[in-house]
């Protein structure tokens, strides 16, 4: 049988980093190539690529040389950052994903992985459980480009056959990467400061609810719907998927669970107003019956598992994660 040959483009992002080593157990080094803008943090494992995804000649380049079969589209601006630079966002999110889309198109790729995210709701969409077809209002240009690209992996399936394939990601947290500009990234940061023994200033008020999910059920998440077969799949537009939601009051409680002394103080910027327009629960049978989906972390066990890797990182004497630690 052909063996698959994955292309990962974002790789040294908060998902990518991950992804990429969850990819390479399946599938083994000599098969999985990743590529950034950045250069890898860490020693490379396996092949690297140096991408701009907005130069489509390099991507195509890549592809070829490759003779890639599969990929995971992560490179995007996020929600707080890109609030920052409307036009940059844009550009970066929906040019970037065309040159994806028309690559795939031309190489006839087998499958294409693109992420979502919960900021495609907002103003007149339900907050609690919000339906899989629901109001799509966002209120952010990261939430706009999420929306269109949607629009656009559904187009590509119905005009061209390309299996594209995504989830509307909630708030990610892991200890894998530091945060990356997004809106919910208090719930990385305030766990790199609580294991530093630093006081932390969160940017959301205490009572904001937002639903969340840790990382490993994330990745497991987008795997198995890269796995799934076609036939069994409703739609190529992304899939809502739940797990957990809380305040960064509840966090914070949980917290102090392990250490008791961290301190935090509350000072909301223009982050509120967009994590204010978000929803905090999503409904996700549309997932759980198509391919499957059911998370394995909660809020309890996520923090446990948070504050035991990231304190292993400290003794370690690492600045931050370390892939060859976990190997």
């Amino acid at each position: 049988m052909p063996v698959d040959k994955i292309l990962v483009i974002g790789s040294e992002g908060q998902i990518g980093t991950v992804l990429s080593h969850a990819l390479r157990q399946i599938h083994g080094i000599a098969h999985v190539v990743t590529s950034d803008i950045n250069p890898p943090r860490n020693s490379v494992i396996g092949y690297f690529e140096k991408l701009n995804i907005l130069d489509g000649a390099k991507l195509h380049e890549i592809v070829k040389k490759h003779k890639i079969t599969q990929i995971y589209h992560l490179a995007a601006l996020l929600s707080a950052k890109g609030e920052q630079n409307p036009r940059q966002t844009w550009d970066v999110n929906m040019n970037g994903l065309f040159n994806v889309l028309e690559v795939a198109r031309q190489e006839k790729i087998d499958k294409v992985f693109f992420p979502s995210s919960i900021a495609v709701f907002g103003g007149l969409s339900s907050k609690i459980n919000t339906p899989q077809h629901g109001i799509l209002q966002p209120q952010t240009m990261y939430g706009i480009t999420k929306e269109v690209g949607e629009h656009l992996a559904e187009y590509y399936f119905n005009k061209f056959g390309l299996d594209v394939r995504s989830i509307r990601y909630p708030g990610l947290i892991s200890y894998q990467s530091l945060p990356g500009g997004g809106t919910t990234d208090y719930a990385v940061d305030i766990f790199h400061k609580a294991v530093k023994n630093e006081d932390f200033s969160c940017f959301l008020k205490k009572d904001t609810y937002l639903p969340m999910m840790y990382m490993p059920d994330a990745i497991r998440a987008t795997i198995e719907l890269m796995q799934a077969p076609v036939e069994n799949l409703s739609m190529h537009y992304g899939y809502n998927i739940h797990a957990m939601r809380f305040s960064p009051e509840q966090l914070l409680a949980e917290i102090h669970k392990y250490l008791p002394e961290f301190q935090v103080s509350y000072q909301p910027d223009y982050r509120q107003d967009i994590a204010a327009s978000w929803v905090e629960s999503m409904d996700d049978s549309a997932a759980r019956t198509d391919w499957g989906w059911q998370e394995r972390f909660d809020l309890a066990a996520m923090c446990k598992d948070m504050i035991s890797n990231l304190q292993k990182i400290k003794h370690n004497g690492a600045s931050e994660y370390d892939e060859k630690m976990f190997l």
